[in-house]
């Protein structure tokens, strides 16, 4: 579909750097798609699409693909193998890895975090005992967060649908704060066509505004010298240097400049006292992006709330149910209701400060349901990477496999009865529980293919 780029837009970055009127419209016109995804390094997995992958330039994880396959039929996508995401946003890496050490115990906040694709990056590049909050206002859309952290295998995650307002009552708890702002979205005009028919000079108007509130609730959460990462995938300066010039000016935050190889083919760009990279589709494999880092350097008080709640732990009795299906090594077993999860227990504390100040929709490991002294195993658990070995496992083939991930009945021979993690090429797809005359099919049912090949 032929992309025609507002005028209105034009005439809105004429001005801005590395900007080239006729090689952007060009660009939009090709109609050439991008195809781009970044592997799970805690998947033992081979790539095995059918094009040679190439290096995304400033992501050990990313790559393009020549060509882009279905997604939605190949297993590997279900077990959590990739993530497809757009190889721009990808610098986020550059950003957290020049500015933060990551070799340390960090708590990094996600702000506006769905789908997921910064935060699922974030936690592959974190250490263990660090703590990622990946946080999403809309609820729906936090749902789908939920699904892909889940997805990804991570335990030291926490998923909130809460307001950057209430975020911001967690004062200094926070190393780096990333903010993909909600924006006007002209940057994905190649990936989405139809976006440019709700693009309008008014609605980048708006988006400022909400940034800017966005950013002056959250950011008392962030401690004195934390990181702000701050990015949109739009084009128009209110978006972009504006905003920086408000972060450094008003908010009193201090840019920080990134080393940029010059063969990547991104625009540096100098803004007062800050520094932003830009993603023009005309200079580089990628769309449109913009991101900047910058340090807090106000004093900030640190959170001293006291737990006044806490969580429910797991009877003696239940952690030798639980223990028989998954390593609970390093793990505190925590209860809501008859639901179990599995929390790091040197990020305990954090996890229950997190439940108890914000809406939490899901922390650690959810490992099961206690049924009459049984453990009725979860999707997430399925997919954490810390199934115990005794736990009986069987190996699909691609149609069944695919079968499975359409929820529909299954067959498989020599199957032993009871709960049964299923797996393809040794990734784990989730449990089917094998019965004497049938196989019952425990995929989520808000996962599930809903088409046909």
């Amino acid at each position: 579909m032929l992309v025609q780029v507002p005028n209105a837009l034009l005439e809105n970055i004429k001005d801005t750097a590395g900007f080239d009127e006729a090689a952007f419209v060009q660009t939009h016109a090709d109609e050439q798609q991008i195809t781009s995804v970044r592997l799970n390094p805690a998947r033992q997995f081979a790539p095995h699409f059918s094009t040679a992958l190439q290096p995304v330039p400033w992501s050990r994880y990313g790559h393009y693909l020549a060509e882009r396959p279905s997604f939605t039929f190949d297993p590997f996508f279900h077990a959590g193998c990739y993530y497809v995401q757009e190889a721009s946003s990808m610098f986020l890496e550059q950003a957290l890895l020049q500015t933060t050490d990551i070799s340390q115990p960090l708590r990094v906040v996600d702000l506006c975090a769905a789908p997921g694709g910064k935060s699922t990056h974030l936690q592959s590049l974190l250490s263990p005992d660090s703590l990622l909050l990946s946080n999403e206002v809309i609820r729906a859309r936090a749902a789908v967060l939920r699904d892909n952290i889940v997805k990804w295998g991570a335990s030291n995650v926490v998923v909130s649908n809460s307001d950057p307002k209430e975020i911001g009552k967690l004062s200094g708890f926070f190393d780096v704060m990333v903010t993909d702002a909600p924006c006007s979205g002209s940057g994905l005009f190649r990936r989405d066509p139809e976006a440019v028919q709700e693009w309008s000079m008014a609605n980048v108007a708006l988006c400022a505004q909400r940034q800017q509130r966005i950013l002056a609730d959250a950011l008392p959460a962030l401690k004195e010298g934390g990181v702000l990462i701050y990015s949109t995938c739009s084009y128009s300066p209110e978006e972009d240097e504006a905003i920086q010039q408000w972060l450094t000016g008003e908010m009193g935050l201090e840019g920080l400049r990134l080393q940029v190889h010059p063969a990547w083919g991104i625009t540096e760009v100098q803004t007062g006292e800050a520094w932003g990279y830009r993603f023009w589709p005309h200079r580089l494999a990628g769309e449109g992006f913009f991101i900047s880092c910058l340090r807090k350097r106000s004093r900030t008080d640190t959170v001293n709330s006291r737990i006044k709640n806490k969580p429910e732990v797991a009877s003696k009795k239940e952690e030798a149910v639980v223990n028989a299906w998954i390593n609970t090594t390093d793990f505190d077993l925590i209860k809501h209701q008859q639901l179990v999860y599995a929390w790091p227990q040197q990020l305990r504390a954090d996890m229950q400060l997190l439940l108890q100040e914000l809406h939490v929709l899901y922390a650690g490991i959810r490992v099961g349901e206690l049924m009459r002294d049984k453990l009725v195993p979860d999707h997430a658990l399925a997919l954490s990477g810390r199934v115990q070995p005794a736990v009986l496992r069987v190996e699909l083939d691609y149609e069944t496999a695919i079968q499975y991930l359409q929820r529909k009945d299954i067959q498989v021979n020599g199957a032993q009865r009871g709960w049964t993690l299923l797996h393809y090429s040794g990734q784990a797809l989730g449990w089917a529980n094998v019965l004497p005359n049938r196989i019952n099919n425990y995929y989520p049912k808000e996962l599930r293919i809903l088409k046909d090949k």
